[in-house]
């Protein structure tokens, strides 16, 4: 039936109106320089029901315009470049507050204490199985509620 005579039967306006749309899953974005981890971390997280964009370098991440909300960040730290939590810093002082986890193999004391400061938590690889899906939906629940990695 057209808007016009859903109206003159008494339809009202919200017989015109298009189905609304179901939201999008959060979006994921994942900073690696390993084509075969970021593949495999996207694959999985896909099948997770999550968007998710890879990227292979910080300066990379600099450059995409990046969602407000609903949006995680997984940054490899030892990328070709400047570091993945080198560039997390760099957007926090340009005021991008997106919930962010880094993966990285033996941090050193002073990268943890540094990522801690920075409210960011360290998930180690490798990565076994799903080692970043609560992680990441516990980033995600904090981003939510006005938090970023904490």
């Amino acid at each position: 039936m057209s808007c016009v005579k859903a109206a003159l039967r008494g339809a009202g306006h919200s017989a015109c109106m298009p189905p609304s749309r179901p939201p999008l899953p959060p979006l994921i974005v994942i900073v690696d320089d390993d084509p075969g981890l970021a593949g495999g971390l996207k694959f999985s997280l896909e099948a997770e029901g999550y968007r998710v964009e890879t990227l292979e370098t910080g300066e990379a991440l600099l450059l995409r315009d990046l969602p407000e909300a609903d949006c995680c960040l997984v940054v490899d730290e030892r990328l070709p470049g400047i570091s993945g939590l080198n560039a997390l810093a760099q957007l926090r002082r340009r005021g991008v507050d997106l919930p962010a986890l880094l993966i990285t193999s033996n941090p050193s004391p002073v990268l943890r204490d540094a990522a801690a400061a920075a409210g960011t938590p360290i998930i180690e690889k490798p990565l076994l199985g799903d080692a970043l899906l609560q992680p990441i939906a516990d980033a995600l629940a904090r981003g939510r509620e006005g938090g970023r990695g904490r």
